[in-house]
């Protein structure tokens, strides 16, 4: 007990340290692109429903012509 717990890390395989890295980092990235994703359905949706909006006021401006 003389390394105060450094054996422990040092007796583990190199591979080991590039898996866990890999793992890291591939959380990461699927974080990164659901982020990204979302933010993505977020300006479809406001389109969308800006779209709404432009057809909306067309018949309502149709129906208010069409009754004078």
């Amino acid at each position: 007990m003389g390394q105060g717990g450094r054996g422990v890390i040092f007796n583990i395989p190199w591979w080991v340290f590039i898996i866990f890295l890999f793992i890291c980092f591939s959380g990461y990235m699927s974080f990164r692109a659901m982020r990204a994703e979302r933010q993505l359905e977020q300006q479809f949706i406001e389109r969308e429903g800006q779209i709404f909006i432009e057809r909306m006021n067309q018949e309502k401006e149709r129906r208010e012509g069409s009754s004078s």
